[in-house]
């Protein structure tokens, strides 16, 4: 048995499990609803206040499908209660960013402004007032679509070796390169 695979995903009173003949999954909680189609050969069962994952038989396919759809209901039940957040930290002189409208403006030391539209079921919020740099906020029910937005800001600006200007996580440790040295 996988050791992910086998454990029980359990349910609040607040979160509501349906299970239809098509085997997809629909969680609804009080952050919002969340469905996944899952492979028939996985077989859900419901219980009081748990959510069983079993497999049909013992092939690699199926060993390896066992483990991986309990993790993605377990993070959709997670994600309906309590949500996901992640926390980028934007480090450089002048590098800006401000939400208005639906669109995430970022200054980051370019000739032109980057605008990006965060997907459905995305929020995004600006905090300046906590540290002296700038903190975007993403926060959203989907665990993987947070991630994905996430990376996808910090790549606009990466974080450079040798000063570690550019958009990190927050708390992210940067190797830091030591620079050119004066010749003698």
């Amino acid at each position: 048995m996988s050791r992910i695979g086998k454990l029980p995903i359990p349910l609040t009173s607040d979160v509501e499990v349906t299970i239809d003949g098509n085997n997809l999954v629909s969680v609804k909680g009080k952050k919002g609803t969340s469905t996944l189609k899952v492979h028939p050969d996985i077989v859900l069962e419901k219980n009081e206040q748990e959510l069983v994952v079993t497999r049909s038989s013992e092939t690699r396919e199926q060993r390896s499908l066992h483990g991986l759809y309990r993790s993605l209901i377990f993070n959709m039940v997670e994600g309906v209660t309590n949500g996901y957040t992640k926390k980028l930290e934007i480090i450089g002189v002048g590098f800006r960013a401000a939400y208005n409208n639906g669109v995430l403006e970022l200054n980051l030391g370019f000739s032109h402004p980057i605008f990006f539209v965060p997907p459905d079921g995305i929020e995004i919020e600006i905090d300046t007032k906590t540290t002296k740099n700038t903190i975007v906020i993403i926060q959203g029910i989907d665990k993987e679509l947070v991630g994905q937005v996430a990376a996808k800001i910090r790549s606009f600006r990466k974080p450079e070796p040798y000063k570690g200007k550019g958009i990190r996580y927050l708390g992210e440790q940067i190797r830091r390169k030591a620079g050119k040295s004066a010749a003698k």
